[in-house]
């Protein structure tokens, strides 16, 4: 009987970026490796990386190290059935204080809140984690050498600073770059909320004596975290198209709309920085490579090549989003239509903030074509290139329906 290789002889770093709505793609991609990968083929992963709503994919896949592909299930079972009610409040009457408390606490001097301001109130998924992800189970699997570590990026409201909290084994030890951070943790709610709380939409949380925020602000080098845990391959689920025309003007003459204002914010955010450290780490590669062999350079571990495999989706997600966008609750669906969300070129906004199950399902299928589109390319990644031709069948059963 043939031996499945229990990991990739190179540790492997998963990373999940922020994306809002659009983090139901990377389930997609992990679904379409879940079915690719041998029948009782380990976690791939030696390390995961999750920053915003890539931290919620990221905590929940780690806690089921031990059982990858019923973990994966789990995921796509739970943004598969979301609802938008799941994530935030959408009642005219939650949204309309929420609006109310922002608009007090600019306007009348000195006031202090005595809770985090925030648009929306996201009690809801809070409790939702809550159910999701048993952080207990963190520890244990890291113990029984299912995961090398876990790390979850915040940004400080505080210091200015992007903080990766990150439960490891042991042989990790923290950092400190230009305003950079990795702090060791027992990964909770808390730090997961933290990295998803974008800026006025979502509350701040509290940590220790810091106030946090989403960890996509600040984070100029997504990918560091990963290399400092470890990694020596990166694999990057991306939730930003290289289809071009995401941010087309029908109009030279019309000024943009606030709704294509947060989406063009939103991808700056979320996309922009991700993008510049994979351009970096290219160059980096590039010049490693040239370096002569003669010189020794090569043989420092600071100074080797690091393998990198992104997915990208293959469409645009705002044209996805605005497909879907009578999903949306009546109360919501009026302010998105007053603010210019339902437009053409607001739908950017739309793609970030539909947590609705017809608008994930889709983006989990397409993140499951995606990935199965490249199934080669993926397991020989992973150190399974001689299992392409094995698990067909299989594949297909995973990619038959909801």
């Amino acid at each position: 009987m043939r031996t499945l290789p229990a990991r990739p002889r190179l540790p492997v770093g998963a990373i999940m970026s922020g994306g809002g709505a659009r983090a139901a793609y990377q389930v997609g991609v992990l679904r379409a490796i879940a079915a690719m990968l041998p029948r009782g083929a380990a976690n791939p992963f030696a390390i995961i990386c999750g920053t915003s709503a890539g931290a919620i994919n990221a905590a929940s896949l780690a806690s089921n190290a031990d059982r990858f592909a019923t973990g994966v299930a789990r995921l796509a079972k739970i943004w598969g059935n979301l609802r938008v009610q799941d994530v935030y409040r959408t009642d005219l009457l939650g949204i309309v204080g929420g609006v109310f408390r922002c608009l007090a606490a600019l306007l009348v001097k000195g006031k202090h809140p005595t809770r985090p301001l925030s648009v929306l109130d996201c009690a809801p998924l809070s409790s939702l984690l809550g159910r999701l992800i048993d952080f207990r189970r963190i520890s244990r699997v890291i113990a029984a050498g299912h995961l090398n570590a876990l790390s979850v990026t915040a940004s400080s409201y505080v210091s200015g600073d992007s903080v990766t909290f990150y439960q490891g084994d042991g042989s990790q030890r923290p950092w400190r770059r230009a305003h950079r951070v990795g702090r060791p943790a027992d990964i909770a709610l808390p730090h997961v909320l933290a990295s998803c709380a974008l800026p006025l939409v979502f509350p701040t949380v509290p940590i220790g004596r810091e106030h946090f925020g989403d960890g996509s602000m600040h984070q100029l080098a997504p990918i560091s975290a990963a290399l400092h845990l470890g990694a020596r391959r990166v694999l990057v689920i991306a939730v930003g198209s290289t289809t071009p025309g995401e941010r087309v003007v029908d109009d030279i003459r019309v000024s943009p709309s606030l709704a294509q204002i947060a989406g063009h914010m939103l991808d700056a955010i979320f996309i922009d920085t991700l993008d510049m450290d994979l351009e970096r780490l290219q160059r980096v590669n590039q010049t490693l490579a040239s370096v002569r062999e003669d010189t020794g350079w090569r043989s420092s571990p600071e100074l080797k090549a690091i393998d990198t495999l992104v997915i990208r989706p293959s469409e645009r997600m705002d044209a996805i989003a605005a497909s879907h966008a009578g999903e949306l609750p009546r109360a919501m669906r009026f302010l998105a239509r007053q603010f210019g969300v339902l437009d053409p070129n607001g739908a950017g906004v739309l793609s970030y903030l539909l947590f609705e199950r017809g608008y994930c399902r889709q983006l989990i299928d397409l993140g499951f074509s995606d990935g199965m589109s490249r199934r080669a390319e993926i397991l020989d990644f992973l150190g399974y290139g001689d299992a392409v031709d094995r698990q067909s069948s299989y594949a297909m059963r995973l990619s038959i329906g909801w």
